[in-house]
């Protein structure tokens, strides 16, 4: 059973919002008061599934409806850590950082891109994606995961056989293939949830 919402305030800030994509560490605020640390339960744990997320504002906020954020992070586990097979998990992230910087949500954009420069290598090619949108010029492979994701994230009817056919002509398998979508549709979720319930703060002037 869910953990009534009635006893939440409405949350204000003034603090400054970010001013562009960027892979520097981006903050998060909730407009809805998250659960206090010091009343999470076995049962928000449970949901939490890493009890060091009980740091984070979000996540005691999802912790209110436990049992579907258990459901909600073992998806998101599975989708980007489980790497035994499909595709590698720079490109994973590739494609949630593409669908985010779709939809406008800076936070998450952040946290996939610092994850998809680290395990590519290739930054310059993040920050670009960042700067220019899906638009830019990333190389074939990339190009055909940025276009599949950004079609997922506009409506997934706009994702057709094309998307799949440019896929597979850059080299990725049916696995793979399944890898892509399952990222971006994912984090096209996932983003609307995150700037529904609260907002993203700029990162610290120094790193900018």
């Amino acid at each position: 059973m869910s953990t009534p919402v009635t006893d939440t305030t409405v949350l204000t800030y003034e603090v400054e919002h970010p001013h562009a994509f960027t892979r520097a560490e981006v903050g998060w605020v909730p407009w809805l008061e998250p659960l206090p640390v010091e009343a999470l339960t076995e049962r928000h744990y449970d949901g939490l599934v890493d009890r060091q997320r009980a740091s984070s504002d979000y996540f005691r906020l999802l912790a209110r409806d436990p049992e579907i954020l258990r459901a909600r992070t073992l998806v998101d586990k599975d989708i980007f850590y489980n790497t035994s097979e499909g595709l590698p998990r720079a490109e994973r992230e590739l494609a949630a950082t593409a669908a985010s910087r779709v939809n406008g949500c800076v936070f998450c954009a952040s946290v996939h891109a610092r994850f998809a420069a680290h395990h590519s290598k290739t930054p310059e090619l993040v920050d670009r994606l960042l700067a220019e949108g899906i638009s830019a010029d990333l190389g074939e492979r990339w190009n055909a995961i940025t276009a599949a994701a950004a079609a997922l994230t506009a409506t997934p009817l706009t994702f057709d056989v094309a998307h799949v056919e440019r896929l597979q002509a850059a080299g990725l398998d049916e696995v793979e293939i399944a890898d892509v979508i399952h990222g971006a549709a994912f984090f096209n979720w996932a983003n609307r949830l995150m700037l529904s319930i609260g907002r993203p703060v700029a990162p610290p002037e120094e790193d900018r």
